[in-house]
């Protein structure tokens, strides 16, 4: 399989705010989320890198020393791409990965009744986001753990252990309620999640936790019955609710403090 992912200056970072070594690591950990949430094994990496003259230097360094070393980690082997002079800075990164035959997961293949889990902590980077805009500084030499905006984790020996386990799954690149939503949609179905069940990072508030992206964590859907551990590859696994059938009521419902609410996609769109 195949997956693609472009990384924007002043769309997807701002060289003000990010450390180079950020911008690469979060280059391809976009990438391999996309195949975590696929249950897929990394292969190869192709990158293309457009930028000012003015970067091919320790700017550039720094990209690629962010971006091997996250590679490294995975066994993912940088195998081509390309290189041009821009005014801003681009990357695209592609990715081959490889699930046998036939056991993908996808976004269709959940039914009603199945329970809805995700990894991790939400609304982490979104927090971690404000934070950087409000004192780029103090983030200036940050260490990759602990950094859910800046150094985000791709849950591929999560994905990979869901192939036995899940129906269908998605990360958490746009935001919850958007993953979510997107997820209903492929399987043609409804959803209900509890607030209180929800694992909020320390960092971030409730808003943050359903709308804030780019947590990079893995929402799937698994049966009712179905033994799921509270850990999978080192990683909290969380139960956060329960997949319906599709009515006249809203497509995703938020209970909360007793109270039911539409929970509308309030995450990132490009277009929107």
């Amino acid at each position: 399989m195949i997956t693609t992912d472009l990384s924007l200056e002043n769309v997807h970072f701002r060289r003000d705010w990010h450390p180079p070594q950020s911008v690469g690591h979060r280059c391809l950990a976009r990438g391999l989320s996309d195949l975590a949430a696929m249950g897929a094994r990394p292969e190869a990496a192709f990158l293309s890198l457009a930028l000012p003259g003015s970067l091919t230097g320790a700017w550039m360094e720094g990209f690629l020393d962010g971006l091997l070393a996250l590679a490294e980690r995975h066994g993912v082997r940088l195998a081509g791409g390309d290189t041009a002079k821009s005014p801003t800075v681009v990357a695209d990164i592609v990715l081959l990965g490889s699930v046998p035959r036939g056991k993908a997961l996808l976004r269709s293949g959940a039914s009603a009744g199945d329970v809805i889990y995700v990894t991790g902590a939400l609304g982490g980077s979104a927090a971690e986001l404000c934070a950087l805009e409000r004192r780029p500084a103090n983030f200036r030499g940050a260490e990759t753990a602990g950094h859910p905006h800046l150094y985000p984790e791709p849950r591929l020996d999560v994905g990979h252990k869901l192939l036995r386990l899940a129906t269908a799954a998605i990360d958490v690149s746009d935001g919850l309620s958007t993953d979510l939503a997107h997820l209903c949609e492929e399987s043609r179905l409804a959803a209900e999640i509890d607030a209180e069940a929800l694992p909020i990072d320390a960092r971030a508030t409730l808003e943050q936790a359903l709308h804030g992206g780019e947590d990079y964590e893995l929402l799937f859907t698994a049966p009712a019955g179905k033994r799921v551990p509270a850990q999978l590859a080192g990683v909290a696994i969380h139960a956060i609710g329960r997949m319906k059938k599709r009515g006249r009521g809203p497509q995703v419902e938020l209970h909360q403090d007793g109270a039911r609410t539409a929970l509308t996609a309030g995450g990132w769109e490009h277009f929107r």
